[in-house]
């Protein structure tokens, strides 16, 4: 059943009216089940308005959780009833009176069905809404799966643990673990090397610039450092 702007426009004049009237034109509907909170798929639901005046007949509206408003049925004095179209039976909804009561069943509540039950009665051309009754699927909460909390690993594990877990019975992590130990061992000591190695060769390199220099000094004829050269003399 489609909702109708025109009913949320008599839901809205019927509440402002039945503000104005006070407590005394007060209408009440509600499951005739007084312990039931929360209907169940499949169930037959019943539901009843208390009217405040006995010799006006009663409508049934739904609104769904969108705010909508569906037209139910209508339900007269003498318990005759019309349904959207003017059709006297429904195959989902059954309405009656029953003494002070006017009654609407809801003969197998499903999805479609939830929303909040409003009944009303135009008295006097005055429309008298009724509060509203919440019927709804009980809410289930799953609770989510719990996961153990986990830790970077990697970050923790100092030299130490790697080295002592390399006793691992399993092949590939023991594989693993020693690859490790290796790393941490031998890199260092490459590093050391090749800087020891690097520092062999420059200092051999500046001694072989400095031999070339004191080679290429000239030495005088005498052989001693300092000594002049003598001239000859001549005989006249």
């Amino acid at each position: 059943m489609a909702g109708s702007p025109a009913l949320l426009l008599l839901l809205s004049l019927g509440l402002c009216c039945t503000g104005a009237q006070g407590q005394r034109n007060k209408m009440e509907a509600r499951f005739l089940n007084r312990n039931l909170k929360h209907p169940q798929e499949g169930q037959r639901l019943e539901l009843e308005c208390l009217p405040y005046n006995k010799d006006s007949g009663v409508s049934w509206i739904r609104q769904d959780k969108d705010g909508k408003l569906h037209f139910i049925v209508y339900i007269s004095v003498l318990s005759r009833t019309t349904y959207p179209g003017s059709k006297t039976t429904s195959s989902q909804f059954e309405g009656s009176k029953q003494e002070n009561s006017f009654r609407l069943v809801v003969k197998n509540f499903k999805a479609q069905d939830q929303g909040t039950y409003f009944c009303f009665s135009n008295i006097n051309q005055e429309l008298h809404f009724s509060s509203g009754q919440p019927a709804f699927f009980p809410v289930t909460t799953t609770s989510a799966p719990t996961t153990p909390a986990t830790t970077n690993q990697s970050s923790q594990i100092t030299k130490k643990d790697i080295c002592m877990q390399s006793s691992d019975p399993e092949t590939s992590n023991k594989n693993m673990l020693n690859f490790y130990c290796e790393i941490y061992i031998w890199a260092p000591l490459a590093g050391a090397c090749l800087v020891l190695l690097v520092v062999l060769v420059v200092t051999i390199v500046l001694c072989q610039k400095t031999r070339r220099r004191r080679c290429r000094c000239k030495r005088p004829p005498n052989g001693k450092p300092g000594a002049k050269p003598s001239v000859p003399t001549r005989h006249i």
